[in-house]
């Protein structure tokens, strides 16, 4: 099993949950987060005084798939989510050991 953990740009969402759930993935985690890659932040005026915003809003999108899924899923994000300006985005992936669900404790494959 896989962990593909996305960082996005808010107003891709919609379009990468569409692109998962035509994937068949039925399960998944949303977090706004903060945060800078290159861009470094920018800055912006506000009542005439400039300021610097250093962390920019992200959002945060956490999957736990089947290691034979990772690849197709990891393209229909790079797709859904991509502009192809600055601050598109980051995927890590990272292996999971076992998942387990709570309710029926079911694990391993059968837990997703």
């Amino acid at each position: 099993m896989k962990q593909i953990t996305a960082i996005i740009k808010p107003f891709k969402l919609d379009e990468v949950r569409e692109a998962l759930a035509e994937l068949d993935v039925n399960g998944l985690t949303v977090t706004e987060v903060k945060g800078f890659g290159r861009q470094k932040g920018h800055t912006e005026l506000y009542r005439g005084a400039e300021y610097v915003v250093d962390f920019l809003p992200k959002i945060r999108v956490d999957i736990v798939v089947a290691a034979d899924r990772c690849e197709a899923i990891i393209e229909a994000i790079i797709k859904a989510a991509h502009t192809g300006k600055i601050g598109d985005g980051k995927i890590f992936v990272t292996p999971v050991e076992q998942a387990i669900r709570i309710r029926t404790s079911e694990s391993g494959r059968d837990a997703l």
